[in-house]
């Protein structure tokens, strides 16, 4: 369980002169996200319903996940004091699903549901990790510290489930491959735009790749080498690559030049 509690964050060091408007617009998003969590932990435990010492973790997680978007959701309001989280996250669950009915992995075994679960974390640990290096007003900075040493850990709890579950899945790394870029591209999907769409009460009827390009113009502009190197190194170590090489290093290299100029593009643009 997490080492940290709402009581723990120094709320009264909130420094309203330090906040940043744009990256105001994405917390409020990131919270109705990691709010909904409940929903993941449903999925989950049908997926692994045969495995219930591994849903006790995940029950765990699923509780640490919820707490991240109440720390997000009351410092934004905290930000903007006109903004209502309870509304806005009942808008978002009113207009988003997760598939509850499956009981099976939408990843085709339970290995590869673990390879995307480790894909996920490794790109939240990553952005709350750039946030936390970019803030200048502390009571964010602290939540976004606690939030990325969460998922890191959480990242290697379904990296260790991984390993297991391939044993038995015997997922090659061409499968581990597919599924993990494939994750990645989600990333672009409607979940985190419609959060967008709905916390910044934005005018007009839902556009989904209008939301997602604001979302990420204003999430890859904070993210530095280290973070880009660090986030890659955990990806390659799921899918079966070694970390360090060459191709990590390489790859470094084209994923900040890309990051950097997309959102470079995308500023330019208006979005």
């Amino acid at each position: 369980m997490a080492s940290w509690t709402l009581e723990t964050i120094v709320w009264d060091r909130f420094d309203g002169s330090k906040v940043d408007p744009e990256i105001l617009r994405n917390i409020k998003a990131a919270a109705l996200v990691e709010r909904n969590a409940v929903d993941y932990g449903i999925y989950l435990g049908r997926v692994f319903a045969d495995d219930p010492s591994f849903m006790q973790a995940v029950n765990g997680w699923v509780v640490e996940e919820i707490q991240h978007g109440m720390a997000l959701g009351r410092w934004a309001q905290l930000a903007d004091p006109d903004w209502d989280f309870d509304a806005a996250f009942a808008r978002f669950r009113a207009g988003y699903k997760l598939p509850l009915e499956a009981t099976a992995s939408v990843r085709g075994s339970q290995a590869g549901e673990m390879m995307a679960r480790c894909i996920v974390e490794t790109g939240t640990s990553s952005y709350y990790s750039a946030l936390k290096d970019a803030l200048a007003e502390p009571v964010l900075k602290q939540i976004c510290g606690k939030i990325a040493a969460d998922e890191f850990r959480h990242y290697k709890l379904f990296y260790q489930h991984l390993r297991h579950c391939l044993k038995r899945d015997r997922l090659s790394r061409w499968g581990r491959l597919r599924i993990g870029w494939g994750r990645l591209a989600e990333s672009e999907d409607d979940e985190l735009a419609y959060a967008y769409f709905v916390a910044s009460d934005a005018p007009g009827p839902y556009d989904r790749k209008r939301s997602i390009r604001a979302y990420i113009r204003r999430a890859y502009a904070h993210y530095r080498r280290p973070h880009i190197e660090r986030s890659l190194g955990m990806a390659f170590k799921a899918v079966g690559l070694k970390p360090g090489g060459w191709l990590h290093r390489g790859a470094t290299r084209l994923a900040t030049r890309f990051m950097h100029r997309r959102a470079a593009r995308l500023a330019r643009a208006g979005a």
